[in-house]
């Protein structure tokens, strides 16, 4: 094999005349990699949860609208819904809303577009997480919540999501790796990430192999990391009789 190693690259100033190595642009990649992730986890948590309720509600418009929403987002390629939110969407808005995200830096379009479409992407799958849970509880524990005069919000509040969240930790915990990988995607847009880092890297030193398999073991250690906070979660939240539970 022809191909000259040299890991000292990464230590390497960056020829641009930045103050900084092609290590530190990888970092910076990591940390918008985790923070783009991070927010976009907890949109989906939030939308996803509001969702699935919604999926399992009497009310037939408002189980309709939600299931239109999952529907949507789970057929449509991820890739596809970045270029309809940061190349579309803006043009369907109102021409002063239109007009005002234009105006914003690129770095915070490209950031903001990748945020809410990760989000609302997962939250769809999230959705369907909360929906297969609450379905899946003994139909009991509903009519004991409304019969002890709890509303119908009431009863999901108290009695059913805290015992669906429990369940559904461990298919939570793969949605959560899914969120940091699919960020890559955020790169065809322009957000400079991590695997956008790495290319950049590749195109300056022509050092590939060396380039993703930093990239490679930075992504292990944090679906790793991830995989261990959730485990954590699930074996001080199980419950006695339930998925998993002693």
């Amino acid at each position: 094999m022809s191909y000259h190693w040299n890991w000292g690259v990464l230590l390497s100033p960056v020829s641009t005349g930045e103050p900084s190595t092609y290590l530190g642009w990888l970092l910076s990649g990591l940390q918008l990699t985790v923070a783009v992730s991070l927010s976009g986890w907890v949109l989906a948590l939030v939308v996803g949860s509001c969702v699935g309720v919604l999926r399992t509600m009497p009310h037939r418009g408002l189980a309709g609208v939600a299931a239109a929403y999952v529907a949507l987002y789970r057929n449509v390629p991820l890739i596809v819904q970045f270029f309809a939110w940061y190349f579309v969407v803006p043009e369907l808005l109102p021409s002063s809303a239109g007009a005002w995200f234009k105006q914003l830096p690129p770095h915070l379009q490209f950031l903001s577009t990748s945020i809410l479409c990760l989000g609302l992407f997962t939250a769809a799958r999230v959705a369907e997480q909360v929906r297969s849970a609450i379905e899946a509880l003994p139909r009991g524990q509903c009519a004991a919540g409304l019969a002890l005069g709890f509303t119908q919000w009431q009863t999901y509040r108290y009695v059913l999501l805290p015992v669906a969240f429990r369940v559904i930790v461990p298919p939570l915990t793969s949605e959560f790796v899914n969120v940091f990988k699919n960020s890559a995607v955020a790169s065809t847009i322009g957000l400079i990430e991590l695997s956008a880092q790495a290319r950049q890297l590749v195109d300056y030193t022509a050092q590939a192999y060396e380039s993703f398999i930093a990239v490679t073991l930075a992504y292990a250690f944090i679906n790793l990391t991830v995989m261990c906070a959730m485990r954590w979660i699930e074996r001080h939240t199980r419950l006695p009789g339930q998925l998993g539970g002693a």
